[in-house]
């Protein structure tokens, strides 16, 4: 896991202002790779990588990487989990190799194989390669959108990072604020990918590919949209085949996420995805450790997961780390979040707590049980939003029944304080719009309120689509679409988002199992079988010493923080918030309140 940077220009040789912006850019991402820095320029282009070093630890295998011939650099972060096999078939062509990493693999088979290499990486991985000969960049973002990657054209070229805030430190980038960004970030709690806060920084989309030359740059290419796993035919199988499926699957691909040349750890919650992680690493022999926080707020509370991730440390007896995290220390670790943050979001906190507790205890690498519940089905979505959408579908179909909704919808939205209630009316009908109303932070009838009209109109109007900034995509029956949704949105917006800045503040690498390209090739087709609680329970059974029952068929709680606890308290300590005072403003949910104030942060840090 790395932080990458570089730009690409018209002059020959580089000129210093793009030197000194890259070397900036790096800076700016020191935390995501403390073991090296490395700044390579050529014609027409200077590349800056940070390194943590998880595979091949020595100094052979820093970036940028040059070919063996020179005509390729290449800078990369993520990754690559079946480079020996790529290597092995690599050196049978008789390729020869000065590293034992999987840059250097990855480098060999774009050599050979160009963009059509890109199907055969199993991985995370955000990269870029500049070929000497044909003064051309390649950038390339894994399927699922794992590691980020940024762009935005200069007045030369174009210049690329693994944050936005490394963009901002090149001095190329306008702080002009983005309206869709802001927009999709108030009505999502993230900011929707290919937009970011500022007006000429882009998301390089998941499982895309772009090149650039000579100043010009083409539009980015879709190599593999995950999309399609929710819309091919559903698989056929009898319950045996489909458990024996899920548990080869998911059983290969933890065994993929466990290479490195570092100690690996897990973060163990009470749940079945991080508890069938854990569990199956310990039956393969790993000399895995469980880290798990707690809260004295949840103390003796169901939403208490220390408990239940003790007794699955216990049952597959993985040595178990419990780290207390007191909102004192919240306080305190606030402006960090903040500034580590890159995009702004309402989620990911609990995982800078947990990656902070891994860094403490020494590790570089962990895993974490993120997209089980997209996979599995283990949200109440995926029952409930198909079967709203039936009945809303009946209802509206009565003529004036949305305008006869509109007064007590909107009476509901503020004797409880819940506003979405507001938007019940106008997104019912759809599969989509009550995907959104579930997910949504603020209606987009609130964004004048909150950022202005003509802003509000125009990042509406740029965002596009209804719901806003929704990339909608047919699926083959309700809960395929719910998955869709909750996995190229949530998942992908913020979850896996969240995971990287989160874990990258601590120098911490996050894999993620439950998420892999192969993992849903095999499986998309089965979603159909997992829903009410099918998938989850097919899940927990995967290790061959299963989870207990009192884990399988425990209530879920999620992976939280006692937020609304802290931020309430608050107003009874201003002084304590005062650098981020809209926190204390009470009377509205916290995740409302939180999103303000992330935004005000962000606007100060500009």
């Amino acid at each position: 896991m790395c932080g990458i940077a570089g730009c690409i220009f018209t002059s020959n040789p580089a000129p210093v202002p793009a030197f000194e912006a890259v070397q900036r850019m790096v800076g700016v991402m020191r935390r995501r790779g403390p073991d090296a820095e490395g700044i390579w320029p050529g014609e027409g282009v200077v590349l800056g990588h940070c390194r943590l070093a998880i595979l091949d630890l020595d100094a052979r295998a820093n970036q940028p990487l040059l070919s063996n011939d020179g005509r390729y650099a290449i800078v990369f972060n993520g990754e690559i989990y079946n480079f020996r096999e790529l290597r092995r078939s690599l050196e049978a062509d008789g390729a020869t190799f000065r590293t034992a990493s999987d840059t250097e693999v990855l480098l060999a088979l774009f050599a050979r194989e160009g963009e059509r290499m890109l199907p055969k990486l199993r991985g995370m991985f955000a990269f870029g390669i500049w070929d000497n000969q044909t003064r051309e960049l390649f950038l390339a973002r894994d399927p699922y959108g794992i590691k980020p990657l940024y762009y935005t054209r200069t007045g030369q070229g174009l210049a690329f990072g693994s944050q936005v805030k490394a963009l901002l430190a090149s001095g190329f980038v306008s702080t002009e604020q983005e309206p869709a960004g802001l927009a999709g970030f108030y009505l999502w709690g993230s900011v929707p990918e290919p937009w970011t806060l500022y007006r000429d920084v882009f998301a390089l989309p998941a499982g895309h590919w772009l090149r650039a030359r000579e100043g010009m740059m083409d539009a980015p290419v879709c190599w593999h949209d995950i999309r399609t796993h929710w819309q091919m035919e559903s698989s056929k199988t009898s319950a045996s085949e489909l458990r024996e499926r899920v548990r080869q699957a998911v059983r290969d691909s933890v065994r993929a996420h466990l290479v490195a040349d570092v100690p690996v750890s897990v973060f163990l919650s009470g749940g079945i995805d991080s508890g069938a992680i854990a569990g199956l690493a310990a039956e393969m022999g790993a000399q895995v450790e469980g880290i798990t926080i707690g809260f004295e707020e949840f103390a003796g509370r169901y939403d208490d997961e220390v408990p239940a991730a003790s007794a699955i440390a216990a049952h597959y007896e993985v040595p178990h780390h419990v780290r207390q995290v007191t909102r004192t220390e919240f306080e305190q670790d606030l402006p960090r979040i903040l500034d580590a943050m890159d995009q702004p979001s309402v989620d990911g906190v609990n995982t800078w707590f947990a990656s902070k507790a891994a860094a403490e205890l020494g590790y570089k690498v962990t895993l974490s049980g993120v997209g089980g519940d997209e996979l599995f089905c283990g949200y109440p979505s995926f029952r409930q939003i198909p079967r709203m959408a039936a009945l809303a579908r009946a209802v509206v179909a009565v003529p004036g029944a949305r305008a006869l909704l509109s007064a007590p919808c909107a009476w509901l939205a503020r004797l409880r304080a819940q506003p979405k209630f507001a938007g019940i009316p106008e997104w019912m009908d759809t599969l989509e719009g009550l995907y959104f109303l579930r997910r949504c932070l603020f209606l987009p009838g609130e964004l004048p309120a909150l950022m202005g009209a003509e802003r509000a109109r125009e990042g509406l109007a740029r965002l596009g689509r209804a719901p806003p900034g929704m990339t909608p995509g047919k699926a083959r029956d309700g809960a395929a679409a719910v998955g869709l949704l909750e996995s190229t949105h949530y998942l992908r917006n913020q979850l896996l988002r969240d995971s990287d800045w989160a874990s990258m503040g601590h120098s911490l690498e996050l894999r993620t199992p439950l998420v892999d390209a192969k993992v849903l090739d095999t499986l998309g087709p089965c979603v159909s079988g997992f829903t009410g609680g099918a998938g989850k329970a097919m899940l927990a059974r995967s290790p061959a010493k299963p989870l207990p029952d009192a884990i399988i068929h425990r209530p879920k709680t999620g992976f939280g923080l006692p937020m609304a606890k802290w931020l309430s308290a608050a107003t009874a300590d201003k002084k304590a918030w005062a650098e981020v005072p809209m926190l204390a403003v009470p009377g509205t949910p916290w995740a409302r309140r939180w999103a303000k104030s992330i935004v005000t942060e962000a606007q100060v840090c500009v």
